[in-house]
């Protein structure tokens, strides 16, 4: 696409050469460029997720005062604003449907249970929570071990070389599009369950997985552990800056262990 070029208004155009955008590079060129034929978001999302069924509509045709999780549930229709937001969020419903229809239905679930209400309650706040900021890790145990522990500078210095062999892959959408304009202190929320090595790249077989491995009452327990994920080796050039990771308003350490 050309310099500045937005032709679904989503307000600014990701640059796809980034290596957190990989996994998503592909459709998400291939949406853009529909736009630039004048195809509207919700239609260029439709046809690039071809046979998989996901339909994707403006946002108008939610019906006012209907939940938009019960609306995608009973539905298979998901309603898409222009913008990054929806725009992310049709991509990871591309790679990852099993694990989005899942997560869907739980949402409505406690919906039908408990009604919308004020408060969310821990199944559906965890929900969200994976929702928009989740990230998946494929890596050796040395890196779980200090990732787990927040030692940083083991995580992300000592440990650089081996770096080469894991994966990770952004699963929330909200967190991609921070991630458009990209800023030290961005967090993502690691999915506390590593990604077998046998899956390899394939994100098919990830979201295979995932979806098996899920369940309400472990996601009701957040299984996150926080990743500044600008700090990952060679994925933000500011990181070989001097005292980089000194910043603990960022790189914050563990929590002290009660006593």
């Amino acid at each position: 696409m050309g310099a500045g070029a937005d032709p679904l208004q989503t307000g600014q155009v990701p640059d796809w050469s980034r290596p957190w955008f990989a996994p998503y590079a592909a459709d998400g060129r291939a949406v853009q460029e529909a736009g630039r034929q004048g195809v509207t978001l919700p239609q260029a999302l439709t046809r690039r997720a071809g046979l998989q069924g996901l339909r994707f509509v403006p946002q108008d045709e939610l019906p006012d005062g209907r939940a938009y999780e019960t609306h995608v549930f009973e539905t298979g229709c998901v309603p898409t604003r222009q913008g990054l937001h929806d725009f992310f969020n049709g991509l990871v419903w591309m790679r990852f449907p099993a694990t989005k229809r899942l997560l869907n239905r739980w949402q409505a679930g406690e919906i039908a249970r408990a009604g919308v209400g004020r408060v969310r309650g821990p199944l559906r706040d965890a929900i969200t929570l994976f929702d928009e900021n989740a990230v998946l890790l494929q890596a050796p145990d040395a890196i779980w071990e200090a990732l787990l522990a927040r030692d940083w500078r083991r995580l992300f210095l000592d440990l650089a070389p081996i770096w080469s062999q894991a994966r990770l892959v952004l699963f929330g959408h909200a967190l991609l599009e921070k991630l458009v304009v990209p800023y030290k202190s961005i967090t993502g929320h690691v999915y506390r369950e590593p990604v077998p090595p046998a899956l390899g790249e394939d994100t098919g077989a990830w979201d295979t997985w995932l979806a098996g491995r899920l369940t309400p009452a472990a996601l009701a327990h957040k299984p996150f552990t926080p990743l500044p994920v600008l700090g990952i080796p060679g994925w933000w050039p500011d990181s070989r800056t001097p005292g980089f990771y000194d910043d603990a308003q960022v790189f914050r350490p563990a929590r002290p262990a009660a006593a």
